[in-house]
């Protein structure tokens, strides 16, 4: 898994609980994984079509350092489908879960259409080997 977005909890970021508010990390997940998605189906046409159980399992305070990790794990016809850990950057305590995330490429009427990728792209020779 790749850790390539971190975010530094403000307070603009808390909720009642003076704990991050899940709405903005689920805001920063859907963006680094649109990000990601682009990049390795090459199109900018491609949007969120699911994400499974979102597990939230601790949670952030003010000052937290935390880091956003996405991996491709299959590539449909028309979709990509996607991981993602969300962890504590100091101590590497997992603060969230997500097991699939599924874009979709469409067309400019929105309907699905063929990206005709099947592997990870790599656009620095480093991520091939923390992938490996």
């Amino acid at each position: 898994m790749n850790f390539y977005t971190r975010k530094l909890i403000k307070p603009e970021d808390l909720n009642s609980n003076n704990t991050l508010f899940g709405g903005s990390l689920l805001k920063w997940i859907d963006e680094e994984a649109a990000i990601y998605a682009i990049i390795q189906l090459g199109n900018n046409n491609c949007v969120t079509k699911f994400m499974s159980e979102i597990d939230f399992i601790s949670s952030p305070k003010q000052g937290d350092i935390i880091e956003l990790g996405i991996k491709a794990i299959k590539f449909g016809n028309t979709s990509l489908t996607l991981t993602c850990q969300v962890r504590d950057k100091i101590s590497h305590k997992i603060i969230l879960t997500i097991d699939k995330i599924v874009f979709v490429t469409v067309d400019e009427d929105g309907r699905p259409t063929p990206h005709g990728k099947t592997s990870i792209t790599y656009t620095d020779e480093r991520l091939r080997e923390d992938e490996e």
